[in-house]
């Protein structure tokens, strides 16, 4: 597993806001860009991901717009975790495989 795997990416962002959530602290838009803080992917890889998350219910908040320059993030100020979002966090198999991966590796982010 690398640190750019998909699951990887999705637990970082998915333990970020729940987090957040836990403390009251509104989130840092930096920390989710596809170059932020927590990871760097590319943009379409990135695009993906949010996609996924706000298709498969695991967040809400961001709209996936396309224009004719392409797709891009709108409204990342808003992203929030949902209930379903941490029901995956802490029951998904490849969620804890992500996590040890990243303690196994000395990467885990700075809020967990």
């Amino acid at each position: 597993m690398a640190k750019d795997d998909y699951h990887v990416i999705i637990y970082q962002i998915l333990a970020y806001l729940y987090q957040q959530l836990k403390r009251g602290k509104t989130i840092d838009t930096r920390m989710l860009l596809a170059d932020g803080k927590l990871f760097q992917i590319n943009e379409s890889y990135y695009i993906f991901i949010i996609e996924s998350l706000l298709l498969e219910g695991l967040i809400t908040g961001p709209v996936v717009d396309e224009t004719m320059a392409g797709k891009f993030v709108d409204g990342l100020e808003y992203t929030q975790i949902t209930v379903k979002g941490i029901e995956y966090l802490m029951d998904n198999a490849f969620l804890n495989k992500a996590k040890r991966f990243l303690k196994d590796v000395k990467e885990v982010t700075p809020f967990i």
